[in-house]
C-alpha cells in the first residue's frame, strides 16, 4: 500500500483567503458598480445627458481628476 503525502502550499489558506476576497468585491464593488449601468440603460438620451453634465456631476468630475492628478505628479518615482 502506496501513502502518498499531499504536497504542501506555500502560502497556506490562499484559496480560502481567495474565496473571501473575491466575495467581498463582488458584495463592496461590482454590485453597486452594475447598478450605475443599469440605471443608466434605462434613461432616455437627454435625462442621461442632463445627469452627466449637470453641476453637481461637474464637480465631482473635477475633484475625482484634479485630486487623482495632483497625486500622480507628486508620487516620486
Amino acid at each position: 500500500m502506496l501513502l502518498t503525502l499531499k504536497k504542501r502550499s506555500v502560502l497556506p489558506g490562499f484559496g480560502l483567503a481567495l474565496g473571501w476576497t473575491l466575495f467581498y468585491l463582488c458584495l463592496m464593488v461590482l454590485i453597486p458598480l452594475s447598478t450605475i449601468f443599469i440605471k443608466s440603460a434605462s434613461l432616455s438620451w437627454a435625462q442621461f445627458w442632463a445627469a452627466i453634465s449637470s453641476p453637481r456631476a461637474l464637480a465631482s468630475y473635477r475633484l475625482s481628476f484634479g485630486a487623482s492628478l495632483a497625486v500622480s505628479l507628486s508620487a516620486p518615482y
